[in-house]
């Protein structure tokens, strides 16, 4: 039996190798809620709970390919000082947010900053790091 296109609600714990945790549905006690196989979650994710039966608790190792890909260099990029507002107030080594193509917010780290450029990496901030996964498969509409 396939969950393939079915609304299915999961709680989740992610961490990486080392096991720290990075994020969990149990914090809230609600689980997540998505479309199996529809992409509104990571290719590895949805790929273990695509066969999953209500009940069932599985471990997943994903490595970057099946999460959020590996580092792309070419969205590392240096800007000059002068073209970025109020670059004095930007926190190095955090994210901020910019606004993309059609407006929309995504965040952005400010890797390095001298007097003439700031670098800033828009990779996502989980890209070439391997994940783990807790999953408990709670309910299947559609079934």
């Amino acid at each position: 039996m396939s969950n393939e296109g079915k609304k299915v609600k999961i709680h989740y714990t992610g961490s990486f190798d080392d096991g720290e945790v990075f994020d969990t549905s149990r914090l809230s006690g609600e689980p997540l809620e998505f479309e199996c196989g529809s992409g509104m979650v990571i290719k590895g994710f949805d790929d273990a709970v695509r066969d999953m039966e209500v009940g069932e608790k599985k471990h997943i190792h994903l490595e970057p390919a099946e999460a959020y890909g590996e580092v792309d260099e070419k969205l590392i990029q240096t800007v000059p000082v002068d073209r970025v507002p109020n670059a004095q107030d930007l926190p190095v080594g955090e994210s901020v947010y910019m606004q993309g193509p059609n407006g929309q917010p995504f965040p952005v780290k400010v890797v390095s900053m001298d007097d003439e450029n700031v670098v800033f990496d828009m990779n996502h901030p989980m890209a070439g790091k391997p994940l783990n996964f807790e999953l408990e498969l709670v309910k299947v509409e559609g079934a």
